[in-house]
């Protein structure tokens, strides 16, 4: 068998054993991908919210805020804004806003709001919303500021009940 004969079998045998490999695999992620989605949809959500509370032990004390909830954009340049608009609340203006932003690694951003109600027209004394953020890269030269996403969002709230005038006892938010 000459050379060139021998190169050319090589070669179709090569296409011949990818292209096997290649429908064995594809038909091997087919039936995982079967297999996951019979799966019950509450069990795996509640699967996924504990692993998200062992990852995140801070976020337990919190009731998630789905992100397709929020009116505004969940993308931009500075995180303390992002956080304000996605809670932008016009009863807001007759209390308190206390707005932290801190930078646990340098492409993760973690805002609080706490929001205290001053008026006295509701049982709810205050409440805080934790909105965790990661950069993705700059806008668009390398000395412009970084882009930020909200990846989670969550709230929880104090609640007052007055008894008489003069005290104020805290009890459980439903």
């Amino acid at each position: 068998m000459s050379a060139k004969l021998k190169i050319l079998v090589i070669l179709i045998l090569s296409i011949f054993a990818t292209a096997i490999a290649g429908v064995y695999l594809n038909n091997r992620q087919q039936n995982a991908l079967i297999t996951n989605s019979t799966k019950p949809q509450q069990h795996s959500a509640a699967v996924a919210a504990a692993q998200e509370i062992v990852t995140n032990p801070e976020r337990a004390e919190y009731k998630t805020i789905p992100l397709d909830t929020i009116k505004s954009v969940l993308q931009g340049t500075d995180p303390a804004a992002l956080a304000l608009d996605a809670f932008d609340n016009s009863e807001a203006e007759q209390g308190r806003r206390k707005v932290e932003v801190y930078y646990p690694q340098p492409n993760q951003a973690l805002v609080t709001i706490v929001e205290t109600d001053d008026s006295g027209n509701t049982e709810v004394g205050s409440v805080k919303y934790r909105v965790e953020l990661t950069s993705f890269g700059r806008s668009l030269l390398a000395s412009s500021p970084p882009l930020w996403q909200i990846v989670w969002a969550g709230s929880q709230e104090k609640c007052f009940s007055n008894q008489g005038q003069q005290n104020l006892v805290k009890v459980i938010c439903q």
